[in-house]
């Protein structure tokens, strides 16, 4: 063989390896990898967050009762204004911006829980998924925020329930199909394994916020099929109280997993989530985010567009009853 064929061939060699790696580099999808991550065993949760303990809720009661023994580490998400105006003892400000570094700097151990705090309990549970999915694992949000804690902050609830009936009538029974299985959406965070992808993807969450990740309920019902719009809660209650129209029901803790129903979402016009009261379906709503889709919960719930009907089905509803009457410092 003469020298010229040899690098020749040497040449035509190594553009075949480089054309390889490049397809191969091409073929990963970020999202795809990120999903599995953190439904494996290998996540920093060490299991499947969304799809066995999702949400973690704790009730204002025992945000006060471990407080009293100093077994509560309290993160209060809301302005600094409001925070001034009254918050529970012990609690501490921080931005939801600054949530992760401010938690990567504490030493948790004393405490047996942390109490993600906010206006209604929406905002801290798209926090508090953010948490969970990095693997701290003592993260809770308290239920219905602030409102529960004292009447001085309740104003919020009792504002979307006072309200909560404007789409009573609108409610259907008739089910919408899921959408075929297609692709994932694609992310571009330049990284290949699950945990690298993760942190980017939380980074970018923090810098935009929780807006982007809501949507008003008369947005959705203002443009219905702009939408893919997310029932999730059980089939029976699907079926009655009924969905808003042309939502598709997704049950929780079973079928937002890649291997189920995960592909079925589109990556294409922005998902519409919605729960019981907006503190699940935020919960969700992050952790769609961070894979890509441009999900978005319906802030308050069921309780802000058929809340009569909730109550008379004994489903979950804020009320006066939630109020718990405790002490604030300021």
């Amino acid at each position: 063989m003469t020298k010229m064929k040899f690098w020749m061939l040497s040449i035509l060699f190594a553009t075949f390896l480089l054309t390889s790696c490049e397809k191969d580099e091409e073929a990963v999808n970020e999202s795809q990898v990120l999903a599995e991550y953190l439904e494996s065993a290998d996540s920093p949760y060490g299991k499947d967050f969304v799809n066995t303990d999702m949400p973690t809720i704790m009730a204002a009661s025992e945000v006060k009762t471990l407080n009293e023994t100093g077994q509560v580490y309290i993160i209060d998400l809301r302005a600094a204004a409001d925070f001034a105006d009254g918050h529970i003892a012990n609690a501490h400000n921080v931005a939801l911006a600054d949530i992760v570094t401010h938690i990567e700097g504490l030493d948790l151990t004393p405490y047996t829980k942390v109490a993600v705090v906010c206006y209604t309990g929406q905002t801290a549970g798209f926090a508090t998924s953010i948490l969970r999915l990095l693997g701290y694992e003592k993260a809770f949000s308290m239920k219905w925020g602030m409102c529960a804690w004292n009447e001085a902050f309740a104003g919020k609830w009792n504002t979307a329930v006072a309200n909560g009936n404007a789409y009573a009538s609108q409610f259907t029974a008739t089910a919408t199909a899921k959408a075929a299985a297609g692709e994932m959406p694609v992310l571009s965070t330049g990284k290949t394994t699950g945990q690298e992808i993760l942190e980017a993807r939380v980074a970018a969450l923090l810098v935009e916020g929780f807006t982007p990740a809501t949507v008003t309920n008369q947005t959705v019902f203002g443009a219905l099929s702009s939408y893919y719009i997310v029932n999730y809660w059980p089939a029976d209650q699907y079926a009655d109280p009924g969905h808003i129209p042309g939502a598709i029901q997704y049950t929780p803790k079973e079928t937002m997993k890649v291997a189920v129903d995960l592909k079925t979402l589109p990556t294409d016009k922005p998902v519409a989530v919605y729960c019981y009261t907006g503190q699940t379906s935020a919960f969700l709503a992050a952790y769609l985010r961070l894979l890509g889709y441009d999900a978005k919960s319906i802030l308050y719930g069921g309780n802000g567009m058929i809340y009569d009907i909730m109550v008379t089905k004994g489903m979950t509803t804020w009320s006066a009853t939630q109020i718990m009457g405790y002490d604030f410092v300021q």
